[in-house]
């Protein structure tokens, strides 16, 4: 255990140097141009949720992920939330989640009313297992005329949501199929991967709908901040009048045809937006030349695995990590202790979400998968900026 520890010090000094302080997981990089933009529109005056930034941010994304309409919202969690009604999740549905995963994306399930049905992940894309999946539904899915429900719960699956883990992409592609055979609504949580492509797609634009974050701790920020990606007008429509909180354009009056949501992304967020996303191939190329020196400097340490992009993908790389050869929490945690006691900050997966409280009884497949990952994986420093230090 301290051998490992040791060796993997010793790759860390190679790629990033000896810290002087602590080196955290993830910052975000904020330079002049973001805060010349940021000053003209405290000028304008024009800092809440109308503004100019807000559709010239929406029209830069849509540009980039290739997505027909772009919708900026408050965070991430706002989107997945949205998406979720977009897709026509209710009370009582089922919703297919991996365990292994951030809590917004279960909780935004229990805001509509609606039950996480935990799935599992595999080591690879570290999203969920397809192969498994399909195993399951065949097992615990009946057809009737109102969708395909659980056979143990009597409830409805309406829809799953593949979620890219670190940049990563899931098998999309597979999960794709899978959403077709038993008429599953597919909403991709693309928070991690602006910037990830499977065979030239971007992430986030295959499924029925897709969302972004542009949290502090994303590739590029908003402060907070998140979209919503969908291809169908009608979506597009429905989407900017549930986040204006469903109003009505009626004159001066205040009217209101259903409850909506003040979700909107303010325009002083979205003027940060503007600069950052414009900046964002600089990051990628970055990321990618950090991700190449951790690979370099990891690879001949026995016993663990680097997280690297597969076939077909483009990953962007959001955080660099290792998988342990052994799903061993003592030994995971001496290695996170052992490399934030000397400045690099280590963290580790998630917990899953089958563990928290409030999400111990939901419904779930053996989920041996996403146990294994949140015992054996460790993620590493992964700013943009540190780039420069492994050159």
């Amino acid at each position: 255990m301290r051998d490992i520890s040791a060796k993997i010090l010793v790759a860390l000094d190679e790629v990033l140097g000896t810290p002087d302080t602590s080196i955290p997981l993830h910052e975000p990089e904020i330079t002049e141009q973001d805060k010349i933009l940021v000053a003209k529109c405290l000028n304008s005056g024009w800092v809440s949720t109308v503004g100019d930034y807000v559709s010239q941010f929406e029209k830069l994304i849509e540009q980039f992920t290739g997505a027909k309409h772009a919708i900026a919202v408050v965070n991430g969690t706002a989107a997945l939330h949205i998406a979720l009604l977009l897709a026509g999740v209710r009370k009582g549905d089922e919703v297919l989640i991996p365990s292994l995963t951030f809590v917004a994306t279960t909780n935004a399930v229990s805001y509509c009313g609606a039950i996480p049905h935990f799935v599992d992940s595999e080591m690879n894309s570290l999203a969920i297992d397809p192969d498994k999946l399909n195993s399951y539904l065949e097992n615990i899915a009946e057809e009737t005329k109102g969708g395909f429900r659980n056979k143990k719960t009597g409830r409805i699956i309406r829809a799953v949501i593949p979620v890219h883990i670190l940049g990563q992409p899931a098998e999309i592609n597979s999960l794709l199929a899978i959403s077709k055979r038993y008429n599953l609504k597919l909403i991709e949580d693309a928070a991690e991967s602006l910037g990830t492509f499977v065979e030239g797609k971007h992430t986030g634009t295959f499924g029925i709908v897709g969302t972004l974050s542009f949290n502090g701790n994303k590739i590029i920020t908003t402060g907070g901040g998140g979209a919503i990606l969908v291809n169908d007008s009608n979506l597009e429509e429905l989407a900017r009048h549930l986040t204006t909180t469903a109003r009505i354009k009626s004159g001066v009056e205040f009217t209101h045809d259903q409850m909506g949501f003040n979700y909107r992304l303010p325009n002083l967020n979205a003027a940060l937006g503007c600069s950052q996303i414009l900046a964002l191939e600089g990051h990628l190329h970055r990321k990618r030349t950090l991700a190449e020196s951790y690979i370099k400097a990891m690879s001949a340490i026995d016993g663990i695995k680097m997280i690297s992009e597969r076939s077909g993908v483009k990953a962007n790389y959001w955080l660099n990590g290792f998988i342990l050869d052994s799903a061993n929490l003592e030994e995971r945690n001496n290695i996170i202790e052992t490399t934030n006691a000397v400045g690099y900050q280590t963290r580790p997966a998630w917990m899953p979400m089958h563990f928290l409280p409030m999400y111990k009884d939901c419904p779930r497949m053996d989920l041996w998968g996403a146990e294994k990952i949140y015992k054996s994986l460790i993620c590493l420093p992964s700013s943009s900026f540190l780039a420069h230090l492994s050159d």
